[in-house]
């Protein structure tokens, strides 16, 4: 490990991984620069916003003026900023595109140019869409069957980052995270943990939609420590590489994460609403990070819940349903 304080610029800093991400990096000497449009607010910056090494600057990935300013002299960059998950990009497909491919591609362009040592990009698993074989887990090796406008745009970026005509000389790196639950600074309650345990525990009730499909999870602090642990690595560990991140045994169905929470809600009632197709099933191997950078998460999905329930029933977040915690 490299362990050198970098300069980091870090798009999105404010929102769900980026808010957990910036004190850890902070906490390790590293200087950190935050650009974001603040879509959700920038309450979650506020922990930090007094801390030395701490710049914040608002606005747009699309903006080239503004990258070109924010890229003065930094290490390194961690591309979180995007319109995140299948519904946000789906209520408006034109803006998704937009800023998750051209802005994406416009943020590359201008590191190319800045000189940036490293990249170091937010994917996800999603981008496996549906398993063949439901005895074989997905790796890196895998193929990518995206079945929605945001895993499309995730892929369609990852492709261009790991060009090495693209990418030139830079340490690019694309991390495909599972679905991520926890306790988060800009918090939220629309990720399947988080939004199950809130809903069980406020309405004591529960309705479900395909009970039986597949997803692995991994906590949000565990997966800001992926992406440090990425910026500390050896270069020719993490050049023109692709990481899943999360842990194989935390792998689950909807209805595991269910009973996972029914124990902490006992006399909450579930009703299940069979769907005969998800266009998500898939079960997914990180082997390769473990392996390669010794990667091990921290906090398990029961661990996970027990945090959120702690969370709603100390009325610490008191309307989970409020739009400011959903994308």
């Amino acid at each position: 490990m490299t362990h050198r304080k970098l300069r980091v610029l870090v798009t999105g800093g404010a929102g769900y991984l980026g808010s957990t991400l910036v004190p850890q990096l902070l906490a390790e000497g590293h200087a950190v620069r935050v650009l974001d449009s603040l879509r959700f607010g920038g309450d979650s910056l506020l922990g930090v916003w007094s801390q030395p090494g701490f710049q914040f600057v608002r606005g747009d990935i699309r903006d080239e003026l503004l990258l070109h300013q924010c890229l003065e002299d930094v290490d390194a960059v961690v591309h979180l900023a995007a319109i995140v998950g299948d519904p946000a990009c789906a209520r408006n497909p034109d803006e998704a595109r937009s800023v998750n491919s051209s802005g994406s591609q416009r943020l590359l362009d201008a590191c190319r140019r800045a000189r940036v040592a490293r990249f170091v990009f937010a994917s996800t698993c999603s981008n496996y869409g549906r398993m063949t074989d439901p005895e074989l887990l997905m790796d890196e090796t895998s193929a990518l069957h995206p079945l929605s406008l945001y895993a499309e745009t995730k892929v369609g970026f990852e492709l261009e980052l790991l060009d090495p005509l693209r990418s030139g000389p830079i340490c690019a790196t694309s991390l495909r995270f599972a679905t991520i639950f926890g306790v988060s600074p800009r918090m939220r309650f629309d990720l399947t943990v988080n939004e199950f345990t809130a809903e069980m525990i406020r309405h004591h009730h529960l309705v479900v939609y395909g009970e039986q499909f597949w997803r692995p999870y991994v906590h949000v602090r565990d997966a800001a420590t992926a992406i440090r642990l990425t910026l500390d690595s050896p270069v020719d560990r993490v050049r023109a590489q692709v990481f899943n991140v999360g842990s194989s045994t935390q792998n689950f169905r909807k209805q595991d994460i269910v009973d996972l929470i029914h124990r902490q809600v006992p006399d909450a009632t579930i009703e299940y609403r069979h769907v005969a197709e998800d266009p998500r099933d898939y079960r997914v191997s990180f082997a390769k990070i473990r392996e390669r950078l010794s990667y091990r998460t921290t906090t398990s999905v029961e661990e996970g819940v027990a945090e959120i329930a702690r969370l709603v029933r100390d009325g610490v977040v008191q309307d989970t349903a409020a739009s400011q915690y959903r994308n």
